[in-house]
């Protein structure tokens, strides 16, 4: 990009904290943008903020479904993400479920209490879980093309019989990444960010950006 010339992105999320990580991680890659939520996005350009349904089949399906909706309706560039825990005992399940396991979206706790319970009965060795995050791209240009691509991370580890931490959100408590003994749950805002999937994908997404 020109020199001095800073990107503004849309982050299609209604999540307070997927907001601050997201403008957080990008600014320590050395990204220099300009990171304006979906709400606010959508109050500028006079339109309501609509109600995406998410059914696509897979973390990709979803985060493209989201960042078409918002680019559609606001212009620009627009990131969206589709993130979840993997469970190997529950054959990748909860996944693209993840944030309504429990059936209401966004429960954190039910969904944890639920996950807990379901691997009551799992040996410590068959506990191995992914955190998987897909970032979505979707970008206007001013006569209208629209161009698209799609970055992965992943981070892996296991999950706990119990919850340690109060940091963090979602399965944050009871997941555990290879090579630590915190959850991340337990650890600073720097040391997740160092190795989440999130930051894992937002460093793809730099070098696609040509940071």
């Amino acid at each position: 990009m020109p020199e001095g010339d800073v990107p503004t992105f849309v982050l299609a999320t209604g999540n307070s904290h997927k907001v601050d990580e997201v403008t957080r991680i990008l600014a320590s890659l050395g990204v220099e943008c300009t990171i304006v939520s979906m709400d606010d996005a959508c109050q500028a350009a006079g339109v309501s903020v609509p109600d995406i349904v998410e059914d696509g089949a897979t973390f990709a399906d979803n985060a493209l479904i989201k960042a078409r909706a918002i680019c559609e309706l606001t212009g620009g560039s627009v990131l969206a993400e589709d993130s979840g825990i993997t469970v190997d005992a529950l054959n990748g399940m909860p996944g693209i479920f993840s944030a309504r396991w429990a059936g209401s979206h966004g429960d954190d706790q039910a969904n944890l209490d639920l996950l807990i319970n379901q691997l009551t009965d799992v040996p410590d060795d068959r506990r191995g879980a992914a955190f998987e995050c897909v970032l979505a791209m979707v970008t206007q240009d001013d006569i209208g093309e629209v161009s698209e691509f799609v970055v992965q991370g992943t981070v892996r580890g296991h999950v706990l019989r119990e919850e340690r931490g109060s940091s963090g959100f979602g399965y944050d408590p009871i997941f555990v990444p290879d090579g630590f003994e915190q959850t991340t749950a337990q650890m600073t805002s720097d040391q997740k960010d160092g190795v989440s999937h999130r930051r894992r994908a937002l460093e793809k997404l730099a070098a696609r950006l040509g940071s």
